[in-house]
């Protein structure tokens, strides 16, 4: 069997995913609007599905920043998913995510929610394994990959809080 060896780097475009879901009545609430916790599962498979494309090993997700949802998304929109990795660490990335609904019938687009997801890959044991780190190319990745790392030190800060809490109630 023939053994890839893993890229020391990668674009951000070579991982890029993009997914589109429509909106059926499963995923809707009493209102006829889509659950906040469909999104979050959407949001999740998309950025799992960029991470996994950057790493080429499977990843779990590790934490979910915040999510605000902006606006409504209706029953028999389309929507659409738009993930990038923003910044590496040693074995873990940060996936961006953009949602965007679109009503097929008026043909508008609404910006509905974002959200940052950090995965972590692992090896064949179930342990952290290395990453590619990631190479930024337009002022906008470089953009993104700069408050990528400013994010981490932060989920980094509040990850050893809540462990402190835990172990000293």
């Amino acid at each position: 069997m023939e053994r890839r060896v893993q890229a020391k780097s990668k674009k951000p475009a070579e991982s890029h995913t993009e997914m589109t879901e429509i909106v059926l009545p499963q995923h809707t609430n009493a209102l006829g609007t889509v659950f906040g916790g469909v999104v979050m599962s959407w949001v999740d498979i998309a950025a799992a599905t960029c991470a996994l494309r950057h790493c080429n090993r499977s990843v779990v997700t590790a934490s979910i920043d915040a999510m605000h949802f902006l606006a409504p998304i209706k029953l028999g929109w389309v929507v659409n998913l738009k993930a990038s990795v923003n910044f590496t660490a040693t074995s873990s990335c940060e996936v961006g995510v953009k949602v965007i609904a679109e009503n097929p019938i008026t043909e508008e687009y609404f910006h509905t929610a974002s959200a940052f997801v950090t995965l972590v890959a692992l090896d064949s044991h179930g342990k952290p394994a290395a990453i590619p780190k990631i190479d930024p190319q337009t002022d906008e990745e470089k953009r993104r990959y700069g408050d990528g790392e400013k994010r981490r030190q932060h989920r980094i800060a509040t990850r050893k809080a809540l462990q402190n809490r835990r172990t000293h109630p």
